[in-house]
């Protein structure tokens, strides 16, 4: 029995390398990428050292960040991997290069990573006229990146073939993008009513632009996620803290902040679904909401401490460790597993946290198609 459980895998991973899953979750195949290349657009969410890039002296580049997987700081919002770390490695591609990192085709050559801490999809002009502070809203927007993504294209590529070659056998990570839109007016104490929740046709609009730049350009595999429950956010379970009990859901986040991201995304999903799009061309949701929803709502299932649940792991104190905005730091109260908090600094997420999101994206079922099963066989 056990030499033909054998005789049956191996011809699995024969016909469909995609079956090759290592017992602790990652994705592990022989041989060479489904995809030659990975691209990823977007903010912190994605980011993975381009705004150091140009802000050398900010508190991701130092202790505790980068604690847990390369155990120094790296210009992550997190104390590990990111989504994208995690997609690259299920692709057996090395980590994406930061756009402001690299410079040469040589750095390139698996990809690039244009996404910045902060960025928005809508343009930094926009705010300014909105009079916004941009104090810690970076001038690299949605279009700004797209900008960066077609210079590295033409040095990647000099002819139209090639070119065209690059971007049908790349997978694109389009976002996550859009919340900063939403959470730099809501940090500045702006009206949800009259100047915030306004913003959401807006930003819809710059992310189908995106997406259709990126299908005229060739693209063939674009994935776009959503937002994540915006109500679980230490962050804002601080900023919007109620008396009323009703104003909180049954695990404890803030009910008209995930109607909000709900609303964001029906409307995303909407606008993807009528983005023209030729053959062979797939356009894959991710469901980055459902997925958070989910370890939130059960964390103990998942490996995560239920009291922690809506805790920063690392911050400046009070019921969810997340009094001020990005509060980790050398000196911050820090717990002593991050792998059991959901959100590492009150904004971002921990690697543990990333890392579900990730596999539940690359295997199902929270994206449909699943980033693997895109791959073909």
């Amino acid at each position: 029995m056990a030499s033909s459980m054998v005789r049956l895998f191996l011809l699995l991973l024969v016909l469909c390398p995609r079956a090759a899953v290592v017992s602790a979750g990652r994705y592990d195949p022989p041989g060479a990428s489904c995809y030659k290349r990975l691209f990823s657009l977007g903010d912190s969410i994605t980011d993975t050292g381009n705004l150091a890039s140009v802000a050398p002296n900010s508190s991701v580049l130092a202790f505790p960040y980068g604690e847990t997987f390369f155990h120094r700081p790296t210009g992550r919002f997190c104390d590990g991997r990111l989504i994208v770390d995690f997609i690259a490695e299920a692709l057996k591609l090395p980590f994406v290069t930061p756009f402001l990192a690299g410079k040469t085709a040589a750095d390139f050559r698996h990809g690039a990573n244009f996404a910045v801490s902060g960025a928005t999809a809508l343009g930094q002009q926009f705010f300014r006229d909105m009079g916004l502070d941009l104090a810690i809203l970076p001038p690299f927007s949605l279009d700004v990146q797209l900008g960066w993504f077609e210079r590295v294209l033409h040095l990647l590529g000099p002819t139209e073939k090639e070119r065209q070659d690059i971007m049908s056998s790349s997978l694109f990570l389009l976002g996550e993008v859009g919340i900063n839109d939403y959470n730099h007016p809501f940090f500045q104490n702006r009206s949800f009513a009259d100047e915030i929740r306004p913003l959401v046709p807006k930003v819809i609009e710059k992310i189908e632009n995106a997406t259709k730049v990126l299908i005229g350009l060739g693209a063939k595999n674009i994935v776009v996620p959503g937002a994540i429950p915006l109500g679980c956010v230490p962050r804002y379970l601080t900023l919007f803290q109620s008396d009323d009990p009703g104003d909180y859901d049954g695990a404890g986040c803030i009910r008209w902040l995930n109607e909000f991201a709900e609303e964001h995304n029906r409307a995303l999903r909407r606008m993807l679904g009528r983005v023209p799009r030729g053959p062979g061309v797939a356009i894959v949701y991710a469901d980055y909401y459902a997925a958070v929803q989910e370890i939130t709502r059960d964390p103990r299932k998942h490996g995560f401490s239920k009291d922690a649940a809506l805790t920063a792991c690392c911050g400046d104190g009070g019921p969810h460790n997340s009094g001020v905005l990005i509060s980790c730091n050398a000196t911050s109260v820090l717990c002593p597993d991050p792998s059991e908090h959901i959100s590492w600094d009150g904004v971002h997420l921990t690697e543990a946290a990333y890392r579900f999101v990730a596999l539940g994206v690359l295997h199902g079922p929270y994206a449909a198609p699943s980033i693997l099963s895109t791959c073909g066989c």
